[in-house]
């Protein structure tokens, strides 16, 4: 797949970088949001006028940081064009931006007094997938996600007007929730794309599997016979199991914010638990098969998620 961020390196990269006033920045970031993000429409229905240009704003950010990492098929590459854009984001917060993102993004620190160190751990997340591909038990992922998922809802937080240690560290279980149950649906693709392992391997060995033997599986090289497989699946059902109670606490979070951007939340939750339903009906069978909610389970979330917008539900 093609990534519209690698493609503009040349116009937007650390060589040569065009130069944009506020307000044509601000138009690159809701047009990069509406090119990557099949959501947008809903999104912006649920989020309010006020905040979207914001919302598009810290996207724009994580988009661009995402594909420095993931989308060069260099590591070498990546780190560098990371190392640049930690750069690019120290100068923001000197008050000197200089990218597109930043330019946008620069008000939108100020405005709502956001610290550097979300978006510094994002970073610090990306450049750990260049060098880190397998996880040796629970808490290195789980201390994984610190950095690549629970700074995203602590800078919606920021957005939203919350910077109390109570609301971030409810959002932390829900954001910690939604990237272990993302892991436990790509097992495959992670191995084949990435070539990278987040299921633990202290969890693979209690049911007698390793890392290479998933890979090996997963990429063609030997097939698991079926004792094999019922373990696997036993290794996906141990690690939702385990996901699941932090999606029950973040919904703590749901009543102590803005009505005006709860229903923007819980719709994240709500597509977490829908992919765990899906993976517990498919018998846990991830590394097999990618599991995919159906076009009727989409619609029914954004109906529910757009009946409480309109006070139906």
């Amino acid at each position: 797949m093609s990534s519209t961020v690698i493609e503009q390196l040349d116009r937007f990269g650390p060589e040569t970088c065009e130069k944009m006033l506020l307000s044509e920045a601000t138009e690159y970031t809701r047009d990069l949001v509406k090119s990557q993000y099949e959501n947008f429409t809903v999104v912006s229905f649920l989020v309010p006028r006020r905040l979207r240009s914001d919302f598009a704003n810290v996207y724009a950010f994580c988009r661009w940081a995402d594909d420095l990492g993931d989308e060069t098929g260099d590591r070498d590459k990546s780190l560098e064009l990371l190392d640049w854009w930690r750069r690019e984001l120290h100068a923001c917060y000197d008050h000197m931006p200089r990218h597109p993102v930043f330019v946008a993004l620069y008000n939108t620190i100020q405005r709502h007094s956001i610290p550097m160190k979300p978006f510094e751990d994002l970073i610090d997340a990306f450049v750990q997938d260049q060098r880190v591909d397998r996880y040796e038990n629970w808490d290195q992922v789980l201390d994984y996600c610190t950095r690549s998922a629970d700074p995203v809802g602590r800078l919606v937080l920021y957005l939203c007007g919350y910077d109390d240690e109570e609301r971030q560290g409810l959002s932390d279980a829900t954001c910690t929730a939604l990237q272990l149950i993302n892991f436990w649906q790509d097992v495959r693709r992670d191995i084949l794309e990435r070539d990278r392992i987040y299921v633990p391997a202290d969890v693979l060995e209690e049911h007698g599997l390793t890392h290479d033997r998933m890979a090996a599986h997963v990429r063609g090289m030997r097939r698991m016979d079926s004792d094999e497989a019922g373990r696997m699946r036993k290794v996906i059902m141990t690690l939702v199991d385990r996901t699941v109670p932090l999606f029950e606490k973040g919904k703590g979070l749901w009543p102590m914010i803005d009505r005006s951007v709860r229903l923007s939340i819980k719709l994240f939750s709500m597509g977490g638990l829908a992919v765990v339903k899906r993976v517990q009906q498919m018998n846990y069978d991830t590394i097999n098969e990618r599991p995919h909610l159906t076009r009727a389970a989409k619609f029914g979330l954004m109906c529910r998620a757009i009946m409480g917008k309109c006070g139906l539900n």
